[in-house]
């Protein structure tokens, strides 16, 4: 596979795990209904959801830029598992959180060659 096939195919991965959290963050920052319902299942206010939006996209944008991207996926990478947590907690289904936090990985994986190196052992 050619660099600019793997450049093109680690940018769109980037790309879809950025619009997943961004569109989460948006939906936390306007407060819809379906958030705060969701939020006040899990105990939370909206204050409280919002912040959780802001913390969202402060991940995102660090797993974004080529630079911080190693740090945002671990950030995302304990959002998410915050996520699977909660949802264990309150008695429901973690299979949306679970395949997030596999697709943030296997994003990772195809950006960060090293990543791959040191948790697998050789490249993928």
């Amino acid at each position: 596979m050619s660099d600019k096939t793997k450049n093109i195919i680690h940018w769109v991965l980037a790309g879809l795990v950025a619009f997943i959290f961004v569109g989460s963050a948006i939906s936390k920052f306007t407060a819809d209904e379906e958030a705060l319902k969701m939020a006040s299942t899990f105990g939370l206010d909206s204050t409280a959801n919002f912040t959780l939006g802001a913390i969202e996209l402060a991940c995102v944008i660090l797993f974004v830029i080529p630079r911080t991207g190693m740090l945002g996926t671990l950030l995302l990478a304990a959002y998410m598992g915050g996520a699977i947590a909660t949802h264990l907690e309150h008695g429901i289904s973690v299979v949306a959180p679970c395949v997030i936090q596999a697709f943030v990985w296997i994003a990772a994986f195809v950006r960060f060659p090293e990543l791959s190196r040191r948790i697998l052992g050789n490249g993928l």
